[in-house]
């Protein structure tokens, strides 16, 4: 059964290896998480399992939510994420995951929310180069032409053209990290290397599906 876990991003540090060297690492507060729901093919079309992480309040859940929670017989949880799967589970509602699921070593994905950055331009969004910068250019930053020309009423923009707009804030994925250690009794997994997300957010670490 493929291995996942889902949890906090706490915030980068450093740890010393036995040979003296030091790696960047992302603490992450994996779990422990509540196993609410088992999905398998023959009654949702897929298998996976329904899992939530950290602790809230019954009200800032809403009426259908609750029914949720309490037909699993389990408290509310802050987040709540489905790990797929390539057969169906052996766990049931109310199990709980831990970090001791991963160790030393694994190769794991990290998913998160990257961090948001605002309106960008398409050098700071897409890679364009710039234009000339010399005194006479009137186009050092600009993204440049819009599309062809068309007689009659004139051009237009051609879809998926790339333009300025809003950079970051979106689903983003980082494949075959290494897990430098886990602390199971504080329930830490620590990443080697930066994970997307801002400090806080909820991430979902997963087995690793290169590199295995």
């Amino acid at each position: 059964m493929a291995k996942g876990i889902i949890g906090k991003k706490l915030g980068m540090t450093q740890i010393f290896e036995a040979d003296g060297k030091f790696i960047p690492v992302t603490v992450v507060l994996a779990g422990p998480c509540t196993v609410i729901q088992n999905k398998t093919e023959e009654t949702d079309g897929y298998n996976a399992i329904q899992v939530g992480f950290g602790e809230v309040s019954e009200k800032k859940v809403t009426k259908p939510e609750k029914g949720h929670f309490d037909k699993a017989g389990v408290a509310p949880a802050e987040f709540v994420k489905e790990l797929r799967l390539d057969a169906p589970s052996d766990l049931k509602p109310g199990d709980v995951i831990k970090a001791d699921v991963f160790a030393a070593g694994d190769l794991v994905d990290v998913s998160g929310i990257s961090r948001g950055k605002g309106f960008a331009g398409t050098i700071k969004l897409h890679n364009f180069g710039r234009g000339p910068m010399k005194h006479g250019s009137k186009s050092h930053r600009e993204p440049g032409s819009m599309g062809p020309m068309h007689s009659g009423p004139g051009g237009r923009v051609i879809k998926g053209k790339k333009l300025p707009g809003r950079m970051g804030g979106k689903s983003a994925t980082v494949q075959s990290l290494t897990i430098a250690r886990v602390d199971t009794e504080r329930n830490l997994i620590l990443v080697h290397g930066s994970i997307p997300g801002a400090n806080g957010t909820c991430v979902v670490i997963t087995e690793a599906v290169k590199g295995k």
